[in-house]
């Protein structure tokens, strides 16, 4: 596995051919081929084959990728053939908002803590799954005792660093940032942050062009193309087709 080549991009494609898998797998759908899964999709083959062939062939020619199989594969790929615990930091409206979200589960993620500094919060049970509101001075200990590898930071801004240092002194390496805030990471910890006002920004640039509007729908794209989002601008110089040869 050419892990060094492996760009964050193309880890987030690779979860959404997850998601596209598993609606063929839902549909008794046995076998598809690249072509297929990116024009079912909207999704671009090239780029398929050459972030699959990253990580092996799983291919086989004339009958193209076994939906079950490849679905499996990217589920150990990415890690999720093993439960992830997961705390949030901020018990307010997002922080509890994610606390109720059902989706977690689907991905083999389980929220198991949520803390906060708020003396009215902490010791209350927030949702269906009635998670417990901790106090985050000890966000050590309950990461020690519940076995957290994941932490979600959902305070204002001003806040997040703070909350990282304490995050990061726990011994947790992966973390989901909500706060619009640029934060300084230590060696071995990853931050995503999600910037909910920059895409929105984005969206006001889009409408804001006299040509805005021309495109309303993504669905109706050539099958060839991907967002920009999701384009890393890295053209493949010799698309690697299923097991060497394309299907």
């Amino acid at each position: 596995m050419k892990s060094d080549k492996i760009s964050e991009l193309t880890t987030n494609r690779l979860s959404i051919y997850l998601r596209c898998l598993n609606e063929l797998s839902a549909a008794s759908i046995k076998t598809i081929s690249s072509q297929e899964l990116a024009e079912q999709f909207n999704l671009n083959s090239a780029q398929i084959r050459k972030d699959l062939g990253y990580f092996g062939e799983f291919g086989v020619r004339g009958v193209g990728y076994f939906v079950d199989d490849l679905r499996e594969h990217i589920t150990k790929i990415l890690g999720l053939d093993k439960p992830h615990r997961a705390g949030i930091v901020g018990a307010g409206r997002l922080g509890t908002a994610l606390a109720n979200y059902n989706g977690f589960g689907k991905s083999n993620f389980t929220v198991v803590a949520l803390f906060d500094n708020d003396r009215a919060k902490i010791g209350h049970r927030v949702g269906s799954n009635e998670i417990l509101v901790r106090d985050v001075a000890k966000i050590e200990r309950v990461v020690r005792e519940e076995k957290i590898d994941v932490v979600v930071i959902a305070v204002p801004a001003r806040a997040a660093q703070r909350v990282l240092n304490q995050i990061m002194a726990a011994g947790v390496k992966a973390v989901l940032n909500f706060a619009p805030a640029s934060l300084t990471t230590r060696r071995g910890v990853k931050v995503k942050t999600v910037d909910l006002t920059t895409s929105l920004e984005s969206l006001s640039y889009f409408l804001a062009r006299p040509q805005a509007g021309t495109v309303t729908d993504g669905r109706h794209r050539a099958p060839a193309k991907e967002s920009s989002e999701n384009n890393e601008r890295e053209r493949p110089t010799a698309p690697a087709s299923e097991s060497g040869r394309r299907t």
